[in-house]
């Protein structure tokens, strides 16, 4: 298994320095999909108890990352091409309308925080940082989010941020570059509050990435698993076919 790094002191509980540090490494694709998450041995690696790294656990089975088998263990959760279908099913209607209201009622504080997301992106790419470039991408959907100003509409994508994230580093492979530009184009859109330009902008957006991120999960999606009979088995680096 992936060592992980010891949680530091820094005031965070044991249960949320857990939490991050599994989450960071799922998303980051560290750990794999369908990958055994064996509790002896993770609570070792990151100085926790067994407690603190269950709850971290249920976190992360909350967020679909994680899947738990009572009295078995764990294992990172398969991805699959469904899952990526029902993803843009969601993100087609739901994130667009954050990003209407994100034109209305962003802040100044808002738009930096975009703009700091779409230059180090920019960054990324001249780099040649596949990881880096989608994470920032994604946390530029992640700053549209929380600029749209409504608590409910942020508490009913919370749960999809995490595989938002996760499906960006599974398909870092996409034409980066195009999608920082298009962040670039619907970010203007926001800093005019063109509500219906943005909109459209975004739709296109989320609309033109489905067949590309469809195609790439034929190369990596996970067969299907068997949750019990994979956290039986003491295969630590289990890996999607």
């Amino acid at each position: 298994m992936t060592m992980l790094p010891a949680p530091r002191d820094d005031g965070r509980s044991l249960r949320e320095t857990a939490y991050e540090t599994i989450k960071a490494r799922i998303i980051g694709l560290d750990l794999h999909p369908g990958q055994r998450l064996v509790e002896r041995d993770i609570a070792a690696e990151l100085g926790v108890s067994r407690v603190p790294l269950r709850e971290a656990l249920q976190q992360l089975e909350s967020e679909g990352l994680v899947i738990l088998v009572p009295r078995q263990g764990a294992l990172v959760a398969p991805f699959t091409r469904e899952d990526v279908e029902q993803i843009f099913e969601v993100r087609e209607s739901v994130e667009v309308l954050a990003f209407r209201l994100a034109a209305l009622r962003r802040t100044t504080a808002d738009l930096e925080a975009m703009a700091t997301a779409v230059q180090a992106a920019r960054h990324a790419l001249d780099a040649h940082d596949d990881a880096a470039t989608a994470a920032a991408n994604a946390g530029f959907h992640a700053a549209v989010v929380q600029a749209c100003g409504n608590a409910l509409l942020r508490s009913m994508l919370a749960p999809l941020d995490a595989r938002v994230r996760w499906l960006f580093h599974l398909t870092k492979q996409r034409d980066t570059r195009e999608q920082c530009e298009e962040h670039a184009a619907m970010l203007a859109a926001i800093e005019a509050r063109d509500a219906e330009t943005v909109g459209a902008l975004a739709q296109r957006h989320v609309a033109s990435g489905r067949e590309p991120s469809l195609a790439l999960a034929e190369t990596w999606a996970s067969s299907p698993i068997d949750p019990v009979e994979a956290t039986r088995s003491r295969n630590r680096s289990r890996r999607p076919g």
